[in-house]
């Protein structure tokens, strides 16, 4: 299949005087005086200053700024340490969009080559940068073409366009053909004159839509924007609340600006503020996905955006390309078959021949690998193969053992005349089912000297039939087997032909499944979405299509994933939710895909599946513990502020609890290895348990705090140690939820914290230091048994809105348990298991 119709040479624009002597000097400095040169503009997304300007000032990063500020000129600069997360979120943020966009600048689609031109009547050799306009191009096999030619003479040439059409199969082009950039000359030579450079060129034209920066669509990304912005709302009310109540607390507010004690109210204003700010759960969602993306980097994987690594383990659809994907390229000899009458003798020396001729093709050379020379024979004359003839051929000696002429060709030509009607009726079964497939036949006199431009000759024998198919590869089948097992809908949509592709899908476990014929797909959208969803193969699909099945499969509610290597993938790779592309893939391929398999192994897919998981389950424990502080805070926030009390915390004593309850376990965490299967509703189940543990929280804070302060009869320090103390015990208990199923690790963590918490309250440095002690009598009680029964009110909503069991495949806050660690593994597909979580 040709992806042009412009088949005629005498193209507008044109000038074929040049067809023999070329372009001289002057002309080719009058073009390049003019801009008409093969470059390519390579100006992308945002610029540098507009990354830093979309990841620095944004709203958040101006409060805690501000905040961070106002704390060092007032001198509380251990209170001022929250400044270092804000200023590594944004860091991250930076450095993440700045490679994305290092990678798309460096978009390009075809690799740096030099090209053959005729120029002043001399041939010279130029970079493909330097071609200009009507550039007489000299081509031969194996030469890349860098601009769009039209083909003036030649013999003939085949031709690969798969990087653009993603169809295996060679294309033929003769004299007044187009040649698209991108393409590959398989066989043949000739001489083509430039057409169109730069910009202006097919490939380019193809892949400009993809030039553009976008980041993954991430579900966690989604949950956490939405969270933010519910607390940048909520910060300013809560913040003048809580100032003017600090303010009341220091003798009001004429008082405390007369005598200074304005300072330590702004500070507890300042520190109620900043602990509604989730900072660290930013820092530690990003250090889960750098985890991730270093682990498969050392398998071989290279992430281009970090969130890649959720993406893949939330896919429901997987579409692949065929060619490169699920098989190499390469063709391989199937199997000879006969055609009905006895083997002429010497049809393997014949074969051998062929396989081993200089110019042979990359099927012939698929011959040669299944039929190595035994013994050379003496040829008497050959007819080199011809797109146009779609044959070739060898005489050979009378006295040799394989002698007369022997015709290798497509069945079609070879097979014309009627009285090899069986034998063409045998190749076109073959051919039905998606095999390449050729015909040996044999002549008993030489061949006439003519037969090239006249014909074959009558009298032909049809000696037997070869087929042909693509090598597939070793771990396609497995690896596919795996998704399906995942609950993962794989498909296959491939440019080639659709019987080829029906022959493929077979080998690689689809069943009895028939491509779809992408030629008569529906134009109207809802017809195409029905297509898509009843459909699992696809043949003869264009670039645009590819695009138009997976905006039709999101469109449907789907997560959609896009494997590819060529760049009529790349506006499909663009579209997905994740576009993968293999090691063999263009340059624009792999620039615009945010996993790279750099090894080509397919089945590295599953170990990506892993630790999309690792991330999204560490995250999801990590944020349980961080919006229940972010709840609890705001709770204590408010009513602090409608209440006119003090602050239940000094800053410090609320920054130690969030070190040991928070800040420490919540990295660990995110670093812990397993994961479960994916489940949408990220936000939805943190929230169920965060929002009413972190109001379960704060009223057991703000029971104790108010009877330490107005019924106890105590001190302001002890009533705030009792508080830390309650906040402590309850905070420690969330973190243990969100820590289920406990592993050893797990249980060590929890025990520094307990063990930290203790020293907190009892070595004399630490007590002194944020101004802690142990509570008397009477209010330990109260501390304990509020903290007691808020550990025990938590326990309660951990298991009722804890997730499905593990048997369904949904990981959830059961009942406390230990488990063993689990084990890295390789990601591989061999002893691939889902682990506790599996269905």
């Amino acid at each position: 299949m040709s992806i042009t119709g412009e088949n005629d040479a005498s193209v507008p624009g044109m000038d074929f005087g040049h067809a023999r002597e070329g372009l001289s000097s002057a002309e080719v400095r009058g073009r390049m005086a003019a801009g008409r040169i093969n470059s390519v503009p390579t100006a992308t997304s945002r610029s540098v200053g507009e990354i830093v300007q979309a990841n620095v000032f944004t709203l958040f990063n101006g409060v805690v700024g501000g905040c961070f500020i106002l704390l060092l000129v007032l001198g509380q600069w251990r209170d001022a340490l929250f400044g270092l997360s804000a200023v590594s979120n944004s860091l991250i943020g930076i450095v993440q969009e700045y490679r994305a966009k290092l990678s798309l600048d460096r978009l390009a689609i075809l690799q740096a080559a030099r090209n053959t031109v005729i120029r002043n009547g001399a041939r010279e050799l130029i970079s493909s940068e330097d071609l200009v306009p009507d550039d007489l191009v000299v081509l031969n096999a194996g030469d890349q073409v860098m601009a769009d030619l039209v083909l003036l003479d030649g013999g003939g040439l085949e031709v690969d366009e798969s990087l653009l059409t993603g169809e295996s199969e060679p294309v033929p082009k003769q004299g007044g053909a187009v040649l698209l950039s991108g393409s590959l000359i398989l066989a043949g030579n000739g001489r083509a004159a430039v057409l169109r450079v730069g910009p202006e060129t097919f490939a380019y034209r193809l892949a400009a839509e993809a030039r553009r920066f976008s980041l993954v669509t991430s579900e966690i990304r989604r949950g956490l924007e939405k969270v933010f912005t519910v607390i940048t709302w909520l910060l300013l009310p809560t913040a003048l609340l809580l100032t003017n109540a600090q303010m009341q607390d220091q003798g009001g507010w004429a008082g405390a600006m007369g005598s200074g004690r304005w300072i330590p109210a702004v500070v507890g204003a300042v520190a109620g503020i900043m602990a509604m700010i989730p900072l660290g759960l930013l820092l530690m969602t990003s250090v889960a996905f750098a985890v991730g993306g270093l682990r498969l980097a050392r398998r071989k994987v290279l992430i281009q955006e970090l969130a890649a690594v959720e993406v893949l383990a939330r896919v429901d659809v997987l579409c692949l390309d065929k060619t490169g994907t699920l098989s190499s390229g390469a063709i391989v000899f199937d199997a000879i078959h006969d055609v009905g009458t006895a083997r002429t003798a010497g049809w393997r020396q014949a074969l051998e021949w062929f396989g081993a001729h200089a110019d042979a093709s990359s099927t012939a050379a698929a011959i040669g690998a299944a039929f190595p020379v035994q013994e050379p024979l003496r040829e008497d004359g050959s007819v080199p193969f011809s797109s146009a003839r779609k044959w070739s051929s060898v005489t050979f000696a009378p006295e040799s053992a394989a002698s007369g002429a022997w015709i290798l060709g497509a069945p079609d030509s070879v097979l014309a005349s009627p009285g090899c009607a069986d034998a063409h009726g045998k190749a076109a079964a073959l051919a039905s089912s998606g095999l390449r497939t050729l015909v040996l036949a044999h002549l008993p006199a030489p061949m006439p000297p003519d037969a090239a431009e006249a014909g074959l000759p009558p009298g032909l024998v049809p000696v037997l039939l070869l087929t042909f198919r693509e090598s597939i590869r070793g771990d396609a089948a497995a690896t596919l087997d795996y998704f399906r097992r995942q609950g993962v809908t794989v498909k296959i949509i491939s440019g080639d032909d659709p019987r080829t592709v029906t022959a493929l899908a077979r080998e690689v476990g689809f069943g009895g499944g028939v491509a779809y014929d992408s030629r008569v797909l529906p134009e109207d959208p809802v017809l195409l979405e029905e297509t898509v969803e009843s459909h699992s193969l696809f043949g003869s699909v264009t670039p645009s299509q590819k695009r138009d099945l997976i905006q039709a499969l999101k469109r449907r509610g789907h997560t959609v994933a896009m494997t590819g290597d060529g760049v009529n993938d790349v506006l499909a790779l663009k579209e997905a939710d994740l576009g993968i592309a293999m090691d063999s893939a263009s340059p624009a391929t792999k620039a615009v895909a945010r996993l790279v398999l750099l090894d080509g192994r397919f089945e590295r897919l599953p170990t990506v599946v892993d630790e999309g998981r690792r991330a999204i389950s560490n995250i999801e424990r990590v944020s349980l513990v961080f919006l229940s502080k972010t709840v609890y805070a705001t709770v204590i926030s408010v009513v602090t502020g409608i209440l006119l009390l003090a602050f239940p915390f000094l800053p410090r004593q609320l920054s130690a609890l969030d070190g040991l309850t928070i800040g420490l376990p919540a990295f660990f965490l995110a670093l812990q290895p397993g994961g479960q299967r994916y489940a949408p509703g990220f936000l939805r189940r943190s929230l169920a348990f965060a929002v009413p543990s972190g109001i379960i929280t704060a009223l057991c804070v703000l029971a104790v705090s108010a009877y330490g302060q107005l019924w106890g009869g105590h001190t302001l320090q002890s009533a705030q140690s009792a508080a830390t103390m309650t906040l402590g015990l309850v905070a420690a208990w969330i973190l243990v939820m969100a820590s289920r199923p406990l592993n050893r690790v797990k249980a060590l963590i929890l025990a520094g914290m307990y063990a930290g918490l203790v020293l907190l309250f009892t070595v004399p440095l630490t007590q002194d230091f944020f101004r802690v002690e142990w509570p008397p009598a009477g209010l330990l009680g109260v501390s304990v048994a509020a903290a007691a029964a808020g550990c025990g009110a938590i326990e309660l909503v951990g298991r009722l809105t804890h997730r499905p069991p593990a048997s369904s495949g949904e990981p959830g806050l059961g009942p406390l348990t230990l488990e063993p660690d689990p084990g890295e593994g390789d990601g591989g597909i061999a002893g691939q298991s889902d682990g506790p979580a599996s269905r």
